[in-house]
């Protein structure tokens, strides 16, 4: 048998992140567990900017859903990077030391040729407990 109630699923978006164009959510929170779209730094500070700033803009928002739904970047289980450029591998790295701390999550880099736009290199998705 299939299940097809999806009660127990919450989907959101914030606006302060930019309403979805597509057909997606900013996040699905399951249980103990959000799951979260892959988020980049387009329409913040750090469009355009370099890849720790984009690193930075993006957190920034992951950080905000974490703090809506009652947790923390601590709580982080698994990141996806879709980045577009390898060459910045060690700017990337010390960017996400910065922000994990002690707190180092499981990890997923893949190498895209390009995202939907040319002003961000990095998009980033989270698996984040509650």
């Amino acid at each position: 048998m299939i299940r097809r109630n999806t009660d127990f699923l919450k989907r959101n978006n914030y606006a302060s992140l930019g309403m979805p164009v597509g057909p997606y959510v900013h996040f699905i929170r399951h249980g103990d567990t959000l799951y979260l779209s892959g988020l980049t730094a387009y329409g913040t500070k750090g469009q355009g900017k370099g890849m720790s700033d984009q690193i930075g803009a993006t957190f920034q928002q992951i950080e905000r859903i974490c703090q809506s739904e009652g947790t923390a970047l601590s709580n982080i289980i698994k990141v996806t990077l879709y980045v577009t450029d390898m060459g910045q591998l060690a700017e990337l790295r010390q960017s996400l030391f910065e922000v994990y701390g002690d707190h180092i999550p499981a990890s997923s880099l893949v190498r895209v040729e390009s995202l939907f736009s040319s002003e961000v290199d990095i998009e980033i998705e989270a698996i984040i407990a509650l």
